[in-house]
């Protein structure tokens, strides 16, 4: 049968929009990119402030919930994630955020040579279009816009003050010399429009011949020969079809759906997939294993003036922005944040996030509290629990079961707590003093360790950070090697956030689009693995 195309891209997400983008920039190659979801014509989508309704519009986010979480109470923790043209990069905060050069450097100290920060930082240079202009840290030219915020609520700056008055101090760049501090977020935007994977990569390249976008097709499994990946089977309008890769099939879902598609497709752990019924391709214990995310804690405080975006008329917001372009609605909501370092001893490196919102934010914007607040969002940057995705069923239509196992391990536990207590330190300075109510959550109920732990397993969510579940690695152990090519078969790669050994010491999304890039790279045979420095493998220890 004569192959249709060179390249199947399954996931239309942050790195499946790349991929399509650099490997169809070849007029002779052939690429096919296969989204579940809808096109982002959604205007909620380009409307940042739009976000908070994204929520649940389950025609564009899988909606997904973990299994019962023992260490929180047993609850099911929502879990939205993209399904649209863009992925998540569709419906997140837009906070640009590399993480940690130490955090690459341990990559490749683990195995993984050409994965350290002097081997990346071109990749995240070449996605970025930086407002600021280019400099030894950021790029111009690239796809990806990287702006400052269009507006700014006073919370959010009185914010950042409160943060220096208890000795974070500030930073107006989370991706230049230093990651310490706070400030405002830059956000991924253009002109005070969203400006997602879909928008940067994907737009500017729609009159490409050789580019096939199909949306509404979920991809149902991977075919093979042999050991060999030649395709993929998909459904879409009904009808379920084939189609052949000539070179290879790339696999880009993301933490839950890509090892989900592995196992259906007969690559996981040989016993869990013999007891669903699926043929073993290759046995791969890990595949679905090694999850983490960035577990998080919110603080909400009652403000005691009306500046918050509580009660602002969404009318008159929506007419600011489609008439002038400007205005609340460019805002990402999470304007504020920053990054320390925490009590506990031994740490160089900023081990909490914090996001501030001018409005009071619960159980992910879906419980709206009455009156005006702020909310203060933290989070430990680098957790040791580790969960993992499963299969329920062999149908394809039928979410994997997320075991995200929260708080397992102990250091997890204390470093929740050490939040909480920081969040009340920042609220509580000077500078807050003409806005503050009352604590709204925890609560003055809630100041001992017993009870803020309680509250802890009542109320923690994720901040949508999930990765790992294909952990690159040059170990037989590994899904990926560090050329992100699927141990025991040929012709398949993974590409997105599942590939991180551990988790980047910051938001996920920039990390994900610099993945895609050095993998196009090594695809195409321009990239070069290199190995880390002495000096890079004493950052990472």
């Amino acid at each position: 049968m004569k192959n249709e195309f060179d390249y199947i891209i399954a996931g239309a997400g942050s790195a499946g929009c790349v991929l399509a983008n650099r490997l169809s920039a070849d007029p002779n190659i052939r690429v096919l990119l296969l989204e579940a979801g809808p096109r982002d014509w959604n205007p909620f989508i380009h409307m940042p402030a739009g976000l908070s309704r994204l929520v649940n519009f389950r025609s564009i986010n899988w909606g997904y919930e973990t299994e019962p979480e023992p260490a929180l109470n047993n609850r099911r923790l929502y879990w939205p994630r993209g399904r649209v043209l863009g992925g998540s990069s569709s419906i997140n905060a837009m906070c640009y955020s590399r993480g940690h050069r130490a955090d690459y450097d341990a990559w490749a100290v683990a195995g993984n040579p050409g994965w350290h920060w002097d081997a990346v930082l071109p990749y995240f240079m070449k996605s970025q279009d930086q407002g600021r202009g280019a400099s030894e840290l950021h790029g111009t030219g690239g796809p990806l816009s990287v702006e400052d915020l269009g507006h700014v609520n006073p919370l959010s700056e009185v914010f950042i003050q409160a943060a220096d008055q208890a000795g974070f101090g500030r930073n107006d760049d989370f991706n230049g010399s230093s990651q310490r501090g706070f400030g405002l977020y830059q956000v991924t935007q253009k002109n005070g429009r969203r400006c997602s994977a879909s928008v940067a990569y994907l737009r500017p390249i729609s009159n490409r011949s050789n580019l096939t976008v199909r949306t509404g097709a979920q991809v149902l499994g991977l075919t093979f020969s042999g050991n060999r990946a030649t395709g993929v089977t998909y459904r879409r309008r009904g009808m379920v079809r084939t189609v052949r890769a000539g070179r290879e099939v790339l696999v880009s879902g993301g933490a839950i759906n890509s090892p989900q598609l592995l196992m259906l497709s007969g690559i996981g752990p040989a016993a869990e997939l013999e007891a669903r019924g699926i043929s073993v391709v290759a046995d791969s214990p890990e595949v679905g294993a090694n999850l983490q995310d960035h577990l998080d804690i919110c603080t909400l405080t009652r403000c005691s003036q009306p500046v918050t975006y509580d009660q602002i008329s969404e009318l008159k917001v929506g007419l600011e922005y489609y008439l002038h372009n400007r205005g609340p609605g460019t805002s990402n909501i999470a304007e504020a944040g920053g990054f320390l370092v925490s009590s506990r001893k031994g740490e160089r490196r900023p081990d909490i996030q914090m996001h501030f919102v001018p409005a009071l934010l619960d159980d992910h914007g879906r419980n709206r509290l009455p009156g005006d607040g702020y909310t203060l969002h933290a989070c430990p940057l680098r957790p040791k629990s580790r969960g993992r995705i499963r299969l329920k069923s062999a149908d394809p239509r039928q979410p994997p079961a997320i075991h995200a196992n929260y708080l397992s391990d102990p250091y997890d536990v204390d470093m929740m707590v050490e939040c909480v207590r920081i969040a009340r330190e920042i609220l509580g300075q000077p500078a807050f003093k003409p806005f503050r109510g009352h604590e709204i959550l925890p609560g003055a109920e809630h100041h001992d360790r017993k009870s803020i732990l309680e509250f802890i397993r009542t109320k923690a969510e994720t901040i949508y950070h999930p990765v790992g579940t294909c952990r690159m690695g040059s170990g037989n152990t590994a899904v990926v090697d560090p050329e992100l090519r699927v141990r025991g078969v040929e012709g398949l790669r993974v590409i997105d956030a599942s590939i991180m050994p551990t988790l980047v010491s910051g938001n996920t999304n920039a990390p994900t689009i610099m993945i895609a890039e050095k993998a196009a790279d090594m695809i195409l045979g321009k990239g070069q693995a290199l190995e880390p420095t002495e000096t890079e493998q004493g950052q990472a220890a």
